[in-house]
């Protein structure tokens, strides 16, 4: 049976903060992988109004304020949004922070956002479709939402042990959500193959123009979720689309 996500990132939000130390000068698509600084794939955000779905401490939507944006951070997470607080006042930039369900996007207008951004929150989404949707509405026409998730051929292979041979522990084709404990807080993935992201873009009235699944860096430090499976199965797929239609 499928967990809530949202008590369980209030439960695990101090561990993973204290953990990942995100940066807040850079925006960022994944762990262990080029940045937006790299990537390129935002623009200029100065004077542009720009939404973050999930977006748990707010690194990136402080990152984007920080680059002229006015910020909108959306989260499902009460703890997560107390640390994206407590962190804005500490850095000293305003962020708009909303608690809520990232697919429901009742609260703006529509045609009223420049840029939608989302890093590894669409994971916890079972109806992302909707979620495509009320992106394409708030967004004005032309602009883009651009997202990260796990990749999902990474959902495939068995990593945890890293002495051991790397096998091959489910179909790419399993849609069946995975539950998995993470610092002994249980937490559910819903899958989503490329097919089923791509079809529910076009579906839902986007023109994909970029599909990336980035290597990792080839040195510098780790983050706390680096394998060495990373270097040989895409561990994140960014996909970048551009709302067509009214």
């Amino acid at each position: 049976m499928p967990t809530d996500n949202a008590a369980a990132w209030d439960r695990h939000s101090a561990a993973y903060q204290a953990g990942a130390q995100l940066p807040t000068d850079v925006i960022h698509y994944g762990p262990d992988i080029p940045t937006e600084a790299d990537l390129g794939l935002l623009g200029n955000l100065k004077g542009k109004r720009v939404l973050e779905l999930g977006c748990g401490g707010a690194q990136s939507s402080i990152a984007m304020a920080r680059a002229g944006a006015t910020a909108i951070g959306v989260d499902f997470s009460s703890e997560q949004l107390a640390y994206a607080r407590s962190l804005c006042e500490r850095e000293k930039v305003k962020v708009e922070l909303r608690l809520g369900d990232v697919a429901d996007l009742s609260f703006l207008r529509g045609d009223s956002v420049d840029l939608v951004y989302s890093a590894y929150a669409f994971g916890y989404v079972e109806d992302l479709q909707r979620v495509f949707r009320q992106a394409h509405r708030v967004l004005t026409r032309g602009s883009m939402l651009v997202f990260s998730v796990q990749h999902p051929a990474y959902d495939m292979i068995v990593d945890d042990h890293p002495l051991e041979p790397l096998r091959i522990r489910r179909s790419y084709f399993d849609h069946e959500p995975i539950t998995y404990d993470w610092n002994g807080v249980p937490f559910t993935d819903y899958r989503h193959t490329i097919g089923d992201l791509v079809t529910g873009l076009i579906r839902s009235g986007y023109r994909l123009d970029t599909i990336l699944e980035p290597a990792p860096l080839p040195s510098g430090p780790r983050s706390m979720f680096w394998r060495e499976t990373f270097q040989y199965v895409p561990r994140t797929l960014i996909i970048r689309a551009k709302k067509e239609g009214g």
